[in-house]
This record gives C-alpha cells, structure tokens and sequence, in this order.
C-alpha cells in the first residue's frame, strides 16, 4: 500500500468515525428511543456479536456461491457477445434498440416470472443476478473494442495476419482493461441485486434471507442495520480485492492513463543531479 493509498483510507476512517459521532451525539441531544432508531453504537456492538453467528456465516457464503456462479455466467456470456458487437458495427446497430430497451428493465422485478420458468430459487437467483451484471460486462467490451488504435491492427494485416488473429492479438488485448473494468462494476451491482432478492424472495437462502428472517422474527431494528453494515464491509472487500487484480494485470495501463505512479530508477553513483 502506498502512502496516498495510506491517506486515503486514513481520511476515510476519520470521516465515517466523524459520521457515526455526529449520529450518536444528534440522537442523544434529541432524546430518540432506542427502539425507534438505535444509536451507532448499538448497532455496531450487534455487528461484531455477529461475527460469531454461524447462521449469519452460513448466509455470507450462500450469498458468495450465487454471486460466484452469476459473475461466471455473466462474463461468459458478456465478453463473447461484446466483442463480436465491438468487432461488427453493424450488427450493433441493428440491435442496439432491442439492448436499449432491455437494459433499463430493473431485473428484479422479472424473479417471480424467472422463478415460475426454472421452478428452482437457486437459478432464479442467479438467472435475476446474471441479467442485472451483464451490463456494464457487455458494454465496456463493446466500447474497448472500439477503441483499439487502428494503426495496431493495420500491421498486423500488413504482416498477413487474419482477421481473427488482429482480434485475438490485437483488440482482444486493448480491450482486456475496460472488459475488467466493467467486470468490476459488474461485480458490486451483482451483490446487491443478489442481497435484493434474496430479501424480497421466499424459501431462499443468504444474507438478505437472514435479514428478512431477523425482521419476521421481531428482532431489534439494530440487528438489521447491522446486518446493512455487514453487507457494505463485503461490498468494499470484493471490490478493493478487484481493484488490487486490476492494478496488478494491467499497470501498463495504468501508467498510461496516469492512474499509477511511475517511480523512475535510481540514478547511478557519480552521475550528475
């Protein structure tokens, strides 16, 4: 970790410490119940009670299998189509309007539906997942696509390479950082679809299951909010993970958009300042 890596996350904490002093202070000074809105300190001292629940542990990873497997399906389906849209304007065009019309339906709302096709909760969830992920997946690999430098490719052609070796050599390669990218993107908006179902479905398992659970069961609101923390922990885990992967397998490009710093070698002794 780098020092402005160091500063930001040292600034980080002082602002959520900052937040949840001004909260708790604003609650005491205005005299609100407990039960009505239980205070951060409450909340946080249930959040670390709940490290040592196995249920709650029993969730985190039902949750993580569906996120897996719908992230897998996700790129497997997104990457493919992306390039063959990136690589064929043509057919982009022609089906831009049916993805333009698709992509703004909130999947969630097509459960009940996906749920009464598959008659199983387990690829209901990940079917709702995968169709809320593709997105970013597909269009940042349309969009890298695009942004391959010609030149690139016309010497590749100049040497007698094929279409598809310019595509895998080539396109595929300058793609590869904004297909990441999208898959990152993807990754965050696949937990909370994944959380939203399973808080709304019925018979499933995961985190939103045993927040839904804690609520039938008439436990304190402070429970609840404890498990909302508990899912922004993981959210920023699977992401700062993510992000380390992405700086590792393409810090050239990182160096060239100016994301990362490049340190220069040390200069030999005795040469000139």
């Amino acid at each position: 970790m780098t020092q402005a890596d160091l500063r930001r996350v040292l600034l980080g904490a002082a602002g959520v410490l900052a937040v949840l002093g001004a909260t708790e202070l604003a609650l005491w000074a205005d005299g609100v119940s407990s039960a009505v809105f239980p205070p951060p300190s409450t909340v946080l001292q249930n959040a670390v009670s709940m490290t040592g629940s196995a249920a709650f542990w029993a969730a985190v990873g039902e949750t993580m299998v569906s996120w897996l497997e719908a992230m897998a399906i996700t790129i497997a389906i997104a990457v493919p189509f992306g390039a063959l849209l990136g690589l064929l304007p043509a057919v982009e065009s022609a089906l831009r309007p049916v993805l333009e019309f698709l992509r703004p339906i909130p999947s969630v709302v097509l459960f009940p539906l996906i749920l009464l096709i598959t008659q199983d909760n387990g690829s209901a969830v990940v079917a709702v997942i995968v169709l809320a992920a593709v997105w970013p997946v597909l269009i940042n690999t349309v969009y890298g696509f695009r942004d391959v430098d010609p030149a690139a490719k016309e010497t590749l052609r100049a040497f007698g390479f094929g279409p598809l070796a310019v595509a895998w050599h080539v396109s595929l390669r300058s793609a590869a950082p904004f297909i990441v990218t999208g898959v990152r993107i993807a990754a965050s908006l696949a937990f909370v679809v994944a959380i939203a179902v399973e808080l709304v479905g019925t018979g499933l398992n995961g985190i939103g299951a045993f927040a839904a659970a804690e609520q039938g069961a008439g436990s304190a609101l402070a429970v609840l909010l404890a498990t909302a923390i508990w899912c922004g922990i993981l959210g920023l885990a699977l992401n700062a993970v993510l992000v380390g992967a992405e700086r590792r397998a393409f810090r050239w490009h990182h160096a060239l958009t100016g994301t990362v710093t490049v340190t220069a070698p040390a200069a030999p002794a005795g040469a000139p300042a």
